[in-house]
């Protein structure tokens, strides 16, 4: 990058060790490293001893970090944070012996959270839900994914979705929406599972007409929807243009991840039944496996996903929170590495890759999650000695600032 013709950067930030992630292995450590950035660009990601000039002569203001450390700001590449209401109750069930199957199938589980959600307003509904993505913005995450299917209506559906948007705007944050109407059967719909998929059919252009929808999920399960049905969800999206990714293999192998697979989706997450041919198959789609490990912790599982295979077939690994009510009652990014490193032994280089470049690959963005020159200018300040100390704490407040194309936010 010609950084003379760049000149005058609109900031820089000196004094500061970037954890770049540069390259496909380890930290990427600068030392007394600098960024500077114009028009939301990194222009300038390196050694301070290698800047184009005096740092008080190029850019508009210039910041000292202290000695912090810095990295990319973090992606949250899935989550369920706008919904409304609670499941405390079913927490306490699980810990009598209750599993989520038979909660699922006395009416409680995902059915319970619709209708908190479908009785809330629109504004009932951003003031409960925007708590939860302030946690997350509050422990470096600049890019939230967030998805829709506790309407399971169009109404409620498009609701949901509108809240997203509002979130990212209020907040100065990406958020990237996605549609997964194909969540969990709706009472009205009761033994019509295919007449319900017809419905999501349809109600998806519609969405994606008003600019609601950045990609398409299902829950391809037993307890969801069958991978003929999965199917269908998936080729109305691709007539759209709309990628896809896929709640696979999360209680069972039901090749979920093969079918994403062949739809060239973003990514398959929980995949802890996944088998060797769904991760080759992932591996040749070029598709990222999402671990999600709060709710792994939270259900007490036991299966882990093919972590083994996932690495020897270069399969790319995220790190998410899976923020729901239900399952991963979790608003904390860092946390959900820690239980990363914890449950699934992944080192704490791993996790941060996971929830910084393998996640931004997971949302399809090519942009960020690295601190690189021409990348966006998202970071995160961290009041840290080493990275491995942000999986290594159990909350905690680490964070130093969060900025998102070179503006601080929180």
């Amino acid at each position: 990058m010609n950084e003379s013709r760049d000149l005058p950067w609109d900031g820089l930030l000196t004094h500061v060790q970037l954890v770049t992630l540069a390259g496909d292995d380890g930290y990427g450590v600068i030392e007394d490293g600098a960024l500077g950035w114009r028009d939301g660009v990194l222009r300038f990601a390196g050694p301070s001893s290698r800047l184009p000039g005096e740092p008080a002569r190029l850019a508009h203001e210039t910041l000292s970090g202290g000695g912090r450390w810095v990295t990319p700001g973090l992606i949250d590449c899935h989550t369920h944070t706008v919904f409304a209401g609670d499941r405390a109750g079913e927490f306490e069930q699980r810990l009598q012996g209750a599993s989520y199957e038979d909660i699922a199938r006395a009416g409680g589980g995902i059915v319970s959270t619709v209708r908190a959600t479908r009785a809330a307003s629109e504004d009932e509904l951003l003031a409960q839900s925007l708590p939860r993505a302030r946690a997350l913005l509050a422990d470096g995450v600049t890019t939230l994914e967030i998805k829709s299917g506790y309407g399971l209506d169009f109404d409620n559906e498009r609701k949901m979705l509108r809240v997203a948007r509002r979130i990212g705007q209020m907040l100065g944050i990406t958020v990237r929406t996605t549609f997964l109407g194909a969540h969990a059967l709706p009472p009205e719909f009761s033994g019509r599972p295919d007449d319900y998929i017809d419905a999501v059919c349809q109600w998806l252009p519609q969405l994606h007409a008003e600019g609601l929808v950045d990609a398409v999920d299902a829950f391809c399960e037993r307890i969801g929807f069958d991978a003929a049905q999965t199917r269908r969800v998936f080729e109305a999206a691709r007539a759209l243009g709309l990628p896809v990714k896929l709640h696979a293999d999360q209680l069972s192998d039901g090749d979920g991840a093969a079918l994403v697979a062949e739809f060239g989706g973003l990514s398959a997450d929980h995949v802890e039944y996944t088998s060797e041919a769904g991760v080759r198959a992932m591996a040749r789609a070029g598709s990222v496996a999402v671990l999600l490990p709060g709710a792994f912790h939270v259900l007490r599982e036991t299966r882990l996903p093919p972590l083994d295979a996932f690495r020897t077939h270069n399969v790319p690994m995220a790190v998410a929170t899976d923020c729901n009510p239900g399952t991963a009652p979790l608003q904390s990014l860092r946390l959900a590495m820690s239980l990363a490193c914890t449950h699934f032994r992944l080192t704490p280089q791993e996790a941060l890759r996971g929830t910084t470049a393998h996640a931004a690959r997971a949302l399809g963005l090519n942009d960020r999650g690295r601190l690189c020159e021409g990348m966006r200018a998202d970071f995160a300040l961290w009041d840290i000695t080493q990275p491995a100390q942000l999986a290594y704490w159990l909350g905690g407040n680490l964070m130093a600032g969060v900025y998102v194309g070179g503006q601080r936010v929180g």
